[in-house]
């Protein structure tokens, strides 16, 4: 085990507990998850009991094999003890087995259940929730307080129950064979341990915690670095990089070397004490001896009690930090599942009913994110059964959220949206998205094939249906020239493939859900103009029949919208076609001319003669 902080290492011992808000709560709905395995707890304490019990006989039977037959010279009577003190210990180590096995078994059981609770929760808590969370910190209560609570239960539980038991037999055992020794052992033992801790402790926990901290700071320069290595490269930043990374490294470094030194005294002295317990009571013993007071089995029995007292005092005040820190993490754990749910409505059969149409209104709609700033202000707008609406505007201008809000992925704070004339509210959430596509401006691939990506639209879709989708959505092409075609392996977010094909890949994804309403945020902005005037033919076919929302920078790509809405600061300022929103002359107008310098065709023209070109070189140098 290597120097540093970590459980069983140096500065697991003084590592400072985190703080327990309310400890009785967070221990009782602990026990709500534990108390499924009570058979098996009651078994591991039944077998602790025994462990302890079989490791204080062990002592008693060495000071009685020099008493009562080491001493006379009866070898016939040592060995059949010697064969009793065999058993004692083989029993004491096949107990302590089976203890490790049971204990194991409870921890995974139980972390496996909060595992999953906790990330079942997740898939219920709304969006707002995520937005306000940082993903490190969530992540890090699902794997790294979890696995806290999975440790303690593994080895500290056990341990410390352990340890408390041979703590207090070793005491009592010694009153009960000599008090002088026991007050000396005793009392040497505890008050050079206090002494230990009380100067030593403090400065190790001091120390382990900047070491902790310098080292988070460190970790997420490296982050930071690898994360953003493209941008270092663009603006030769490696110099000031590798500069930070060097005075970083340097002050971990340094307060490494601090907590390591105290760290490092502590074992050297914790040897001191236990030798200066075990030297105090063989000097008071002998002399008891010698003064017939006492035998040498006894003296030898309080010997061996010596070095099995100080490990409980050892091991629980190692075992106390881990303890906090499981409790604490498992008070963070349950700040998840305390979390609200998302809001839904009740039953599955009115999401099912209430989407026949597609047909999508909105009614005066306000909402904000913080409940304090405006994002939506008495926003109207009505699509009918079929249609296309466009909506165009500013970054920042509220047109995600109107998005946002018909997928319900939050709440309006007034106002009414209504989907073939039922309020929102009143439709299941699982069915309302059933009968959605949608289509990110950041199109997001899991890690699998090309085929299960698209297949997510729909999972009982066949491998013709997903190709067809793939065909509609100009995705065919490419995909078929993958290595593995589309049983070629996705990394994370796809970032074996560009850009512009994972967004194509989501695009095949929305087509095979089949949706009455589709969305498309911004569902080109990573095609170039050429494959996207291919996708529009995609799309027009799938908006066949389909209400559909339209959000587009691109004002060429909205032409034929049946409305288009201009969204400012959350508010509708203009509404109507294009052509009727350029006789306007307003706002929509001044954006169309913004974009429209050189003509939209020329831009085709010039790309497609571009490509020629490039085709000719390529064949010039075949």
């Amino acid at each position: 085990m290597g120097p540093g902080p970590g459980p069983g290492g140096p500065g697991a011992r003084f590592k400072e507990a985190p703080e327990v808000k309310n400890r009785k709560e967070t221990v009782r709905r602990l026990w709500q998850y534990l108390k499924h395995e009570r058979l098996r707890l009651i078994v591991a304490v039944v077998l602790i009991i025994g462990t302890s019990a079989l490791g204080l006989v062990g002592p008693l039977l060495m000071g009685r094999a020099i008493d009562d037959y080491i001493i006379p010279g009866d070898m016939n009577g040592l060995a059949r003890l010697m064969l009793i003190m065999l058993a004692v210990y083989l029993g004491n180590s096949l107990l302590m087995w089976l203890q490790a096995l049971i204990m194991s078994q409870v921890a995974q059981r139980t972390v496996h259940l909060l595992r999953t609770d906790i990330f079942a929760k997740l898939q219920r808590l709304p969006l707002r929730f995520f937005d306000t969370r940082p993903h490190g910190d969530t992540m890090s209560r699902v794997t790294n307080d979890v696995e806290t609570i999975s440790q303690i239960l593994t080895e500290g539980a056990s341990q410390i129950v352990s340890s408390v038991l041979t703590g207090v037999g070793v005491i009592v055992l010694m009153l009960i064979l000599e008090p002088t020794l026991a007050v000396i052992s005793i009392g040497s033992l505890v008050i050079l341990s206090l002494v230990v801790n009380r100067y030593i402790g403090p400065r190790t926990r001091v120390g382990f915690r900047e070491q902790q901290k310098h080292l988070g700071t460190l970790n997420g320069l490296i982050e930071e670095t690898i994360s953003g290595q493209r941008t270092v490269m663009a603006y030769n930043q490696e110099n000031d990089r590798i500069e930070q990374f060097l005075e970083q490294n340097e002050t971990l470094r340094q307060h490494s070397v601090r907590a390591q030194t105290f760290a490092g005294v502590v074992g050297p002295i914790m040897n001191f004490v236990n030798n200066f317990s075990i030297a105090m009571v063989a000097g008071a013993g002998g002399w008891l001896v010698v003064d017939g007071r006492t035998t040498v089995g006894v003296v030898a029995t309080f010997l061996s009690y010596t070095r099995q007292l100080s490990q409980p005092v050892n091991q629980i005040s190692q075992m106390y930090n881990q303890l906090q820190s499981a409790l604490a993490g498992a008070e963070r754990i349950f700040e998840i599942l305390d979390e609200p749910d998302e809001i839904d409505a009740a039953s599955h059969e009115i999401g099912h009913q209430a989407i026949t149409r597609g047909e999508v209104e909105f009614r005066d709609v306000s909402f904000s994110y913080d409940g304090v700033t405006p994002i939506l202000k008495h926003v109207s707008l009505h699509a009918e059964p079929g249609s296309v609406t466009a909506l165009v505007g500013p970054t920042g201008a509220g047109k995600t959220t109107i998005i946002n809000l018909i997928t319900r992925f939050y709440e309006i704070d007034s106002g009414h949206i209504l989907i073939d004339g039922t309020d929102l509210k009143d439709i299941n959430k699982v069915e309302l998205r059933r009968q959605l596509g949608i289509v990110l401006q950041d199109g997001f691939l899991f890690a699998g094939t090309v085929m299960e990506n698209i297949r997510y639209g729909r999972l009982d879709a066949s491998d013709e249906d997903v190709i067809e989708a793939a065909k509609m959505a100009q995705a065919d092409d490419f995909i078929s020239h993958l290595p593995d075609g589309y049983d070629t392996e996705l990394t994370e977010r796809g970032g074996n493939v560009s850009q512009g094909q994972r967004q194509l890949i989501t695009i095949a994804r929305a087509l095979l859900a089949n949706p009455r309403i589709l969305i498309l945020d911004e569902a080109t902005s990573n095609v170039d103009t050429r494959t996207e005037r291919y996708i529009q033919e995609g799309m027009t076919r799938l908006m066949q029949g389909r209400t559909s929302f339209v959000i587009a920078h691109r004002l060429s790509t909205i032409r034929g919208a049946d409305q288009i809405l201009v969204i400012n600061q959350g508010e509708v300022i203009e509404r109507g076609t294009h052509t009727e929103l350029l006789e306007q002359g307003g706002f929509y107008a001044r954006l169309s001319g913004s974009q429209s310098g050189g003509g939209d065709e020329e831009i085709l023209r010039a790309e497609e003669e571009e490509e020629l070109r490039a085709m000719a070189r390529a064949q010039a140098q075949q």
